[in-house]
């Protein structure tokens, strides 16, 4: 088992790298070109700048039940297909029971956008967000442990 993060924007890497320290767990972040991330304990990835690149070399780097944390529902989709853990960055644990709304969601959202209505961005993340996604993940990679 490892993690792998998508590294762009992302809120939970000192999370992230503090329960896979505790744990003895790789972690792996996928990075674009247009970004600067350095670890100690992580493997950084860097790829080029596009359209889903880091998206698709983190299901190349993908095994069954790796847990890979994302907001992009496209990439958990697709990470699901895999038999992936994946979790946002808020703690929410996507699966088979709410990945097609999410995705139905995004696509609703695209179509406003399209035709010029736009709405607020995301909620300013919150203590109460990272308390979630710290539970979240050490509830995760403790029920992987007691499975092996």
């Amino acid at each position: 088992m490892k993690i792998l993060v998508d590294g762009d924007a992302c809120p939970v890497r000192e999370l992230t790298e503090s329960n896979a320290k505790k744990h003895g767990i790789a972690v792996m972040y996928f990075i674009n070109d247009s970004h600067i991330v350095h670890s100690e304990y992580s493997k950084v990835i860097t790829v080029s700048s596009g359209r889903d690149v880091a998206d698709f070399e983190i299901i190349k780097h993908a095994c069954a039940k790796d847990i890979i944390i994302t907001n992009d529902y496209g990439l958990a989709a697709m990470a699901l297909a895999k038999r992936t853990y994946v979790l946002s960055f808020s703690g929410l644990l996507y699966d088979e029971s709410n990945i097609d709304s999410l995705l139905m969601q995004r696509h609703i959202g695209m179509k406003e956008r399209r035709n010029g209505n736009y709405t607020k961005g995301p909620k300013k993340r919150t203590k109460q967000d990272d308390l979630n996604f710290d539970a979240a993940l050490n509830r995760l990679i403790e029920k992987q442990i007691s499975q092996e």
